[in-house]
């Protein structure tokens, strides 16, 4: 088949290059191979550490107590890695530990230094699956890498305590800047409350007796203060009868309870006493208003057209009846009832002003009890908040705790030389063919009479084979012996190299493992 003939072809093209060029692929492999383990074996250790750091959630219910620091724990361990992270805290750290004293020999590289730890540092979280889909940190490691051991795990656990301190420090000042702001808060609250207080205290003193709270007593008094009047009306009605009937007595006049026997004056008062009586009860067109009316007129004609009585001049002035010159207690009488009217017409007023002042006190109002009510929400803000206060300095809020320490390494973390080795070899591998395939493509002789033939039309008549004389064979023993001897130096002179670049490059392993990750 023909695919069968092509590929036997190839595998003897193969062979045939196999044996002229086996001496050159080996030695390309050998020399490669070395130096690529020379490297493997050369390159410096380096050692990582971790410290575990577990998150306690707050130890204290928050049905009990709400904790004033607020924000999501990843977003809080970013903060505290660029605080630790920060130029002065890694210098402070690579000062104490003496690390990467090469960089730093160097003028002008402790900035390199602090670069590079940070690059050695890292940060792990482990998390659990929450409601929503979303991890909720549960611990996470610090780790840092490092040339020796012991070192390394100093530095992981300086860094862990460096992580429990920070988190500590934020979480107090955040405690302790929501209570300083709900205290000032709390304080211009409490200024504009009593502002508020003292308004509403001004209105209600200035308008004490118009206050809606007032209307029920004000009603009382009134009642109170109309049946007083009534009272002295009627007094003062007794009082004008009894004066009337004296003076009657004192002039001779008929026997009391005779009718029209009472004197005109005083019948005259009695009738406007009673006219006054009945204009608060009815209106002017009231038919006993209006008799009265004319009463009080006839009685007025009738006074003024009596003569003096004759006993008057016998026996000498009369009983004083004009309502003007009434005795001591009908004036009192009279005196009080205007007292009572005045207290009855300001008691009526401030029943009338009464809704306006509900109005004007309900708009003070409504703005004391908004601010009443944002000052007592501020006070049990701050309130929650120095507890929370309290709680963070008794580090019974949610904390990070050391829960495993960081150990020496027992075993390097980089270079993994296992599989340097294995790519060592497969780069060896690809540069002996490499170097086969240069060495057949720049030589330029015939090996076989295919090749000949296919170079040239002319008819190939017959082959010569080589005769190998004795000076070929001494050539052949010399140039054996040379190859004895450079082989071996050759190969020394590759580990002597690999080793001298190798050794001692941290920056190679550290690109490695780079690629590695």
């Amino acid at each position: 088949m023909p695919s069968s003939a092509q590929g036997a072809s190839a595998l003897d093209l193969a062979l045939a290059m196999w044996k002229r060029r086996k001496f050159l692929a080996l030695l390309i492999f050998a020399g490669t191979l070395a130096g690529a383990l020379t490297v493997a074996a050369s390159l410096p250790s380096f050692y990582r550490s971790a410290a575990t750091i577990l998150v306690q959630r707050q130890q204290v219910a928050e049905t009990f107590v709400r904790s004033s620091v607020t924000g999501e724990m990843d977003a809080r361990l970013q903060t505290i890695s660029q605080e630790i992270l920060s130029r002065a805290r890694l210098e402070a750290l690579v000062e104490r530990f003496n690390l990467y004293p090469d960089l730093r020999r160097r003028p002008g590289f402790r900035e390199a230094a602090v670069e590079q730890a940070r690059r050695d540092i890292q940060v792990e979280l482990k998390g659990v699956e929450a409601t929503g889909g979303r991890s909720a940190t549960i611990a996470f490691a610090v780790s840092f890498r490092g040339r020796d051991p012991d070192t390394v795990a100093q530095v992981a656990n300086a860094l862990a305590s460096f992580y429990v301190q920070e988190n500590l420090q934020i979480r107090e000042r955040q405690a302790t800047d929501t209570a300083q702001f709900l205290k000032a808060q709390l304080d211009e609250t409490k200024s504009r409350l009593d502002a508020e207080e003292q308004r509403v205290g001004a209105f209600k003193r200035s308008h004490l007796g118009e206050l809606p709270e007032q209307v029920g007593v004000n009603m009382a008094t009134l009642e109170r203060l109309n049946a007083q009047l009534t009272l002295n009306n009627d007094s003062q009605l007794r009082a004008v009868e009894r004066r009337a009937a004296l003076a009657r007595q004192l002039a001779g006049a008929e026997p009391l309870g005779a009718a029209g026997s009472m004197d005109p004056a005083a019948r005259l008062y009695l009738l406007q006493l009673e006219l006054a009586k009945m204009r608060r009860l009815f209106s002017e067109k009231y038919p006993d208003v209006i008799r009265l009316k004319a009463e009080i007129a006839a009685t007025q004609q009738q006074l003024a057209e009596a003569p003096p009585p004759a006993s008057a001049e016998r026996a000498g002035p009369a009983p004083q009846t004009s309502p003007g010159l009434l005795d001591p207690e009908l004036s009192a009488l009279k005196a009080e009832e205007q007292r009572l009217r005045r207290a009855i017409a300001d008691y009526q007023r401030r029943i009338e002003v009464a809704p306006q002042r509900d109005q004007e006190l309900q708009e003070m109002s409504r703005d004391y009890r908004t601010t009443k009510d944002l000052y007592d929400s501020m006070l049990k803000r701050y309130q929650d908040a120095q507890i929370a206060q309290d709680m963070e300095r008794s580090q019974s809020g949610g904390e990070f705790r050391l829960l495993d320490a960081a150990i020496p390494a027992r075993a390097p973390s980089a270079p993994n030389r296992d599989r340097l080795a294995l790519l060592g070899a497969l780069v060896a591998l690809g540069a002996a063919a490499a170097g086969v395939a240069l060495a057949e493509h720049l030589d330029t002789s015939f090996h076989t009479v295919d090749d000949l033939r296919a170079f040239s039309r002319i008819p190939v008549l017959a082959t010569i084979p080589r005769m190998l004389i004795a000076a070929d064979a001494t050539e052949r023993r010399r140039r054996l012996r040379l190859a004895a001897v450079s082989v071996p130096l050759g190969l020394a002179l590759v580990v002597l190299a690999s080793y001298h670049f190798a050794h001692g490059n941290e920056q190679l392993v550290r690109m490695l493992s780079r690629g590695a990750s």
